[in-house]
């Protein structure tokens, strides 16, 4: 039986696995993870997208809130679409964040998630206020004592 050497074109000096771009020079910092300005920049670009999108989601439920009308005589349903607005705004805003994350940019994932917990609060208060329109409080008796449900046995 014959064995005939293959060689390759390219003979590996060192068995040791190199990162990507890093050379094993021990003073040059590996490509797998990014420093803190490129974090930062993408940081800012992100923020200065994602500003007008929120400053255009509170206008749009400011307006729609104007045309209601205070004085009806029967509760109104809720309105979902700017709750809705909201909480796709910030499941967008999270998935970014995890995309950063993922990416190896830890400065702007912790900052997308910060900005993703401000649209949450901001969701649950735009909801809270619709709850609060749409299930008002009963009103009051003549007698000023709100009216009772419960049986009593004799």
């Amino acid at each position: 039986m014959a064995y005939e050497r293959v060689t390759m074109p390219f003979e590996p000096s060192s068995r040791i696995p190199r990162l990507p771009g890093n050379d094993c020079r021990p003073g040059k910092p590996s490509d797998s993870r990014s420093d803190g300005f490129a974090g930062g920049c993408i940081s800012l670009i992100v923020l200065l997208i994602e500003i007008p999108v929120a400053l255009l989601l509170g206008l749009t439920s400011v307006i729609r809130g104007w045309g209601r009308a205070d004085g009806q005589t029967a509760a109104p349903p809720m309105d979902w679409v700017p709750i809705l607005w909201l909480g796709g705004f910030t499941l967008g805003v999270l998935v970014i964040a995890v995309i950063f994350l993922y990416s190896a940019h830890p400065f702007a994932g912790a900052v997308q998630l910060l900005v993703a917990a401000i649209a949450l609060c901001f969701t649950i208060v735009a909801w809270h206020d619709e709850y609060e329109r749409a299930h008002p409080p009963p009103l009051p008796t003549k007698t000023g004592i709100p009216p009772t449900n419960h049986v009593t046995d004799r």
